[in-house]
Parts: structure tokens; sequence; C-alpha cells
């Protein structure tokens, strides 16, 4: 292995790219951690200590947005608006004809899209942040505004209320910058190793505070967990780790036959191959899509439940939380499948496969080239799509029934048994693919070839 990460730093264009991602995520977390001038420190770290209510909802929400909301710092929001943008722009290329017509248009017509998803990024960073921002003020309670900033009524005045949301929309702004310089010029995707960077930041706390509190005793003592709830964990962890490497590499081989052609004296075709098709074929998008789509309704009750206390808001709120409530999973599940069909139909289009396979005179043994081929490919990939749902939806939902059956903290059954760990482990996955190709082109062996 030392030789072959040897060998990754000897090819000097991987190794500008390797530096460069290194450097562009060491950005992200000097400003991860530079908080806005408002807010009271020491308030504030013992409001994200606290557990439930607004706080347990922050930290839920900085698994899958690379933000540090419970410590409102510049990138606050992360790159989730960017991401909720562009959700919103690919549902409406599939239903509004002009944006599905600019689809078509090859890659005018996608630049044209991205800058439309960076307008819309803009919007959804201002409400997010101004949303953000009251949750804070209609708390005085806490003291989360540092008093020097308050008017003689204990009120922040608009001026830097406005100055903050400017400051976690520009934050926002310049993580969807970097995460495209990284695309450019770094290797891997950008906003993926900028949401991982966030998980893998949040992995050791969430390991120390889980070996705080444990007992290593069966049973448990003095209300920590037992050494059973570690064994779960760690049972957990390797599951998830084993898990998401099966699904990746899991392919459905459709047998092929090339059609035999003569050139001169010679016979060329007539070889047999396989067509694969990845089980999972839409990797770790859907979750992060549903997740961000299932923040609206949960910040949006949030704020009301807090403003209208004592209505049917708070009814609402507690419908769309996170834990034990059925809606809440049900939608999640939901939502799961339908974002995997959905980003499987966007990136597989079994009539141009069709196509191609007929223009290279290769043919499925059994079906005739053309539309009976794409309806028979068509036909497998929904198939295979619905088992690969399947096993997001069961990662995704895993920390609420271990924590409601174990009673561990959401944030530790996250990061060790759930959506955070199928992440961090797919975009690493991924990563060394993208590494693997540089070395295989340039005739060397890959990371993962024995």
């Amino acid at each position: 292995m030392w030789e072959k990460m040897r060998v990754v730093f000897t090819i000097p264009e991987l190794r500008q790219k390797i530096l460069l991602t290194l450097l562009f995520l060491a950005i992200y977390r000097v400003g991860w951690q530079v908080p806005l001038p408002i807010v009271n420190q020491k308030a504030m770290t013992a409001f994200a200590n606290q557990e439930g209510g607004l706080a347990d909802f922050f930290k839920t929400v900085a698994v899958f947005s690379a933000s540090q909301l419970s410590q409102v710092t510049i990138f606050g929001l992360g790159i989730m608006p960017y991401i909720s943008a562009s959700i919103i722009f690919q549902l409406l290329g599939s239903v509004w004809g002009p944006l599905e017509r600019l689809q078509k248009e090859g890659e005018s017509g996608r630049k044209k899209i991205n800058e439309y998803t960076r307008y819309a990024t803009v919007v959804l960073c201002l409400g997010q942040s101004w949303f953000y921002v009251q949750s804070f003020l209609i708390q005085p309670e806490l003291k989360l505004i540092h008093s020097r900033f308050l008017d003689l009524n204990g009120n922040l005045p608009f001026g830097w209320q406005m100055m903050s949301v400017l400051t976690m929309t520009a934050g926002t702004i310049f993580l969807m910058w970097l995460g495209e310089q990284i695309d450019e010029f770094g290797i891997g995707n950008g906003i993926s190793l900028l949401i991982m960077a966030g998980i893998l930041a949040g992995m050791p706390g969430a390991l120390v505070d889980l070996m705080q509190n444990t007992s290593f005793q069966l049973g448990g003592s003095d209300g920590k967990f037992g050494v059973e709830v570690l064994i779960v964990l760690v049972i957990l962890f390797v599951s998830v780790v084993a898990g998401v490497v099966f699904m990746t590499q899991g392919q459905r081989r459709i047998p092929t036959q090339s059609a035999k052609h003569v050139r001169g004296r010679r016979v060329y075709g007539g070889s047999k191959q396989y067509l694969p098709l990845r089980v999972n074929q839409a990797g770790v998008m859907p979750i992060i899509f549903a997740s961000s789509l299932l923040l609206f309704p949960q910040i949006i009750f949030q704020y009301l439940a807090q403003a209208f206390p004592d209505s049917f808001w708070q009814g609402l709120h507690g419908s769309f939380s996170r834990g034990t409530s059925f809606l809440y999973n049900l939608l999640y599940v939901l939502l799961i499948y339908f974002f995997c069909y959905f980003w499987t139909a966007i990136t597989f289009n079994p009539k141009d496969m069709a196509d191609n396979l007929k223009n290279f005179g290769t043919f499925i043994p059994g079906y005739r080239p053309g539309k009976r081929t794409g309806d028979y490919l068509e036909k497998v990939m929904v198939r295979i799509t619905y088992v690969g749902a399947g096993f997001l939806a069961l990662v995704a939902i895993t920390p609420t029934i271990v924590g409601g059956a174990l009673d561990i903290p959401y944030q530790v059954a996250a990061f060790y048994g759930g959506t955070g760990l199928l992440i961090a482990v797919s975009v690493a996955f991924d990563l060394v693919q993208k590494i693997d190709s540089h070395l295989v082109m340039r005739n060397y062996r890959g990371l993962l070839e024995k």
C-alpha cells in the first residue's frame, strides 16, 4: 500500500490535483471555525451541548450539509442551499418545457441551468439565514446574542441582522465556488468532498462522547451505556462499511454479443462480453436530496412553533421532527425511493444505450436491437434500483431504530451506523476510483488491485 501511495505522488499532474484538493478543504475547515461577531460564544456552546429541541436539529442538519449551525459560523449554512437549488431545477427540468429544452442543448444548456441554480442558491441562502437568525432572536432568555450588539430595548438592530444574513449567504456562495474549483482543478466531486470533510470532522467528537458515556460493563452503570451497546455499534460500523462497498461494487451483468463482420481476409467481432449495470446507480445522492427537502418543513414548523406556542404548529412540528416520528420516517423512505428512481432516470437512458449497442453492432441475445433492447434494459434497471433504494432506506433509518431501541444519541448512531458513515464511505470510494483511473491511464496498478 505504501508503495502505491508513493507512486500516486510521483505523478506530477495527480500530485498537483491532490494537493490542491487538500488546500481547498483546509480553507473550508478554517472558515468552518470563524463565528459571526454578534454571537455569544459561551452561551452558544452551552446551547449546542443541550439535548433535544433546536440544538438537536442543528446537529442533525450538520451531518448532511457540511455546516456548523450549532456555532453560527460564516459557513453556518454549509452547502445545503446549493444542493436544494439543484434539486429544484432537476425536478423542474422534467416537468417544465423551457428547462427541458435547455437540458437537451448540451454544454451550453447545462451552463445556463448552472447559472440559474446559482441565482436560486442566493435566494435560498437569504431565506434560510433569515429564519436561522430569527430562531435565536425569539429566545432572548438563552442570551445567544452578545449584549454589546443589543439596543436599549434588548433587541438586535436590523442592520446587524442583515449583516449576519449577508455574511452567511456569502459563506455558502464561497463554498459553492470552492466545490466548483475542486471539480475543475482538483480530484473528486467538490460538493461531496465538502460534505465528507464535515462528517469526518465530527466523528472524533462522537467517538469521545460515546467513550465517556460507556461504563464498559454489561448492562451499564451510573446512567452510562453497557459494553453490549458498544459492541452493537461496532457491528453496525463494520456492516455499513461492508454493505456500502458491496452495493457500490454490485453489478447486474447483462451478456452481450457483437456481430461478426469480414474485412478483407480477416473476421472481426463475434466476441461475447457483458454490459455492467450498477445496482446502486444513484449513489448517495437520494439520501442527501431527501434529507435536504425534509429540512424545509422542519425549519418552517420549528420557527412557527416557537413564534406561536400552544398552537397546532406544535403538532406539525412534532410530526416532521426527526426521531420516533412515524410520518417523518415514512416520508424519508418514500423520498429516498423517489430520488433513487428519479436520479437513475436522469443518469441512465436505456434508449440511448440501446441505440449505441445497435450502432456498434452489439446485441443482447434473445432481444432484437433497438426498442426491444431498450425496454429490456429499462425493466432490469427498475428492478435493481428497487433493491438499491431499499438498502439506502435501511441505512438512513438505522440511527433512528438503534437510537430508540438502545437509547443512544442520534448523533453517535448517525456517525457510526447510519447515513453519515454511508456518505463518507461512498465519497471516499468514489475518490479512490478516480485516483485509480489516473494510475491505470499511465499503466500503473490501481489502489484497489491486489
